[in-house]
């Protein structure tokens, strides 16, 4: 597919308005910083998604985790991202500051160590994420399974895409196409979204991030999109075949199924998904810390708009804290604390 093409297409399209959403934390990232949406005609519309695992965990979860922090003998081992994400009682960060035990970690894997310096504390790691990061917690599994250590544990905070997307699309959500997300369709596959392609008719075009990926990706979406009611129209295309296939990762997908089981999750400001979350098995639950039943999202601030950003209803602009009392560096809202978060990219390129 020539990209010049694809370039003057999206430049000068003309025909109806159109939104496409990302549901893709990186995706949303890679959007912003190429400056894509200045390039393409104002009738194509990017929104952003609930596409940021620190975005959508709710404020249960981050609650949970300060009251295991403050435990006797107890550590939080977690991502830098999760040391931030606001609370309805405080971040990890103020709860560190008040002499709770939090620790940073780079990955997973690290929590081993920690656990073998330490015998009389028990570990607990924030595992938050989507079906991308959630194979490198099934091999944290493998080996405290098999190495049978008994003082880590895991809270968490895992969500998968179809349902998501499925409740959006049928809780009247505007779009009209999705960016699918690339990294997890490395494990999941292109074939994951045929369903939700077929149910909603609604297409998916599967990207990469660089800014010929996206530009070819967009391209291909709105392309779908306009052909949509042609019968036996493919609404699904996979444009990252680098490293994307049909099937995805058939062994990360075994080892997800071996440890974890999907249930009903919150969406932290958009509120219960049936079937969106993942949990450990019966089997391997003397390895949880507490991850069910964490079921308050109580903002801290009744003014953020988080929920309607990540539904994509509004742009982050559009939220009366935005730039003023929530900043990357004084967060109000979970969207303004990632790297990925749709707020955050839209306060640092604004």
């Amino acid at each position: 597919m020539d990209l010049q093409t694809c370039l003057d297409y999206l430049k000068n399209y003309n025909g109806e308005e159109v939104s496409f959403m990302e549901v893709c934390g990186s995706h949303t990232e890679a959007i912003a910083k190429s400056g894509i949406k200045t390039i393409i005609s104002d009738k194509i519309h990017l929104v952003s998604g609930p596409g940021c695992p620190v975005c959508v965990s709710p404020s249960g979860y981050v609650d949970k985790l300060v009251e295991l922090a403050f435990s006797k003998d107890t550590v939080v081992a977690t991502f830098g991202d999760m040391m931030r994400v606001p609370g309805s009682k405080g971040s990890l960060n103020d709860a560190a500051g008040q002499g709770a035990d939090v620790t940073m970690v780079y990955s997973p894997m690290d929590v081993i160590k920690l656990a073998e310096e330490s015998p009389d504390k028990t570990f607990v790691f924030a595992a938050v994420g989507f079906e991308t990061t959630i194979p490198v917690y099934t091999l944290l599994l493998d080996h405290v399974v098999a190495n049978d250590i008994k003082n880590i544990k895991l809270l968490t905070a895992l969500k998968v895409m179809p349902p998501i997307i499925d409740w959006l699309c049928a809780n009247n959500a505007n779009v009209d196409g999705f960016i699918a997300p690339g990294h997890v369709s490395v494990i999941t596959g292109s074939d994951y979204y045929i369903g939700l392609s077929k149910k909603h008719k609604i297409p998916f075009s599967v990207s990469g991030f660089k800014p010929e990926e996206l530009v070819i990706g967009i391209y291909g979406l709105l392309k779908m999109w306009e052909n949509k009611d042609t019968p036996d129209y493919k609404l699904v295309r996979n444009f990252y075949p680098s490293v994307v296939t049909a099937e995805g990762n058939a062994e990360a997908k075994r080892q997800i199924n071996k440890y974890f089981t999907p249930a009903k999750a919150r969406w932290r400001g958009i509120g219960d998904v049936d079937d969106s979350g993942l949990y450990l098995r019966e089997e391997y639950l003397c390895y949880d810390a507490g991850s069910f039943n964490l079921d308050s999202d109580i903002k801290l601030n009744k003014a953020c708009r988080c929920g309607d950003v990540l539904m994509g209803k509004i742009d982050s602009t559009e939220c009366p804290l935005f730039g003023k009392l929530c900043t990357p560096t004084n967060p109000e809202g979970a969207c303004m604390v990632s790297t990925e978060g749709s707020c955050y990219v839209k306060a640092i390129t604004k």
